[in-house]
């Protein structure tokens, strides 16, 4: 038996004070909407994505004693816990400028891993998740 998985969505827990602004963030920044907001007991779900991408923002509390977000990318991996969230494009490099454009700056990159068949960077949203952005290159043989 195979289960058959596909992937759903990924989630980000923040401080009810980071809501909106992170709402907004990924708004502004990457051009994601609001798909459906709701709550349950003391806690606030809000789906936001695009066609085909689909991020979900907790709101509940969490983050009273937050990590400080990691200088450097090495320095993320020093923590067990999901490391980040990667978006693929179709033009990295015109990615970047158009992040750059939007007042969005790299924290990482890019970076090309041949093994792996992917050119990459990586950025943060505003309360410090590490957002990945690819694109495929092609694999030396």
């Amino acid at each position: 038996m195979t289960f058959g998985f596909q992937f759903d969505h990924v989630g980000i827990t923040t401080t009810t004070a980071h809501l909106d602004q992170t709402i907004a963030w990924y708004r502004d920044h990457l051009d994601f909407l609001v798909i459906q907001q709701f709550e349950v007991g003391e806690s606030v779900f809000t789906f936001i994505g695009t066609d085909n991408i689909t991020i979900e923002i907790i709101s509940a509390g969490a983050a009273k004693n937050p990590a400080p977000a990691a200088e450097s990318l090495p320095a993320s991996h020093d923590v067990e816990r999901l490391h980040h969230v990667c978006l693929r494009v179709p033009d990295l490099d015109a990615a970047i400028t158009e992040l750059d454009r939007r007042g969005v700056a790299l924290f990482a990159g890019p970076m090309t891993v041949e093994k792996s068949g992917q050119r990459f960077a990586f950025i943060r949203d505003n309360i410090g998740t590490i957002i990945e952005i690819t694109e495929a290159v092609p694999v030396a043989g």
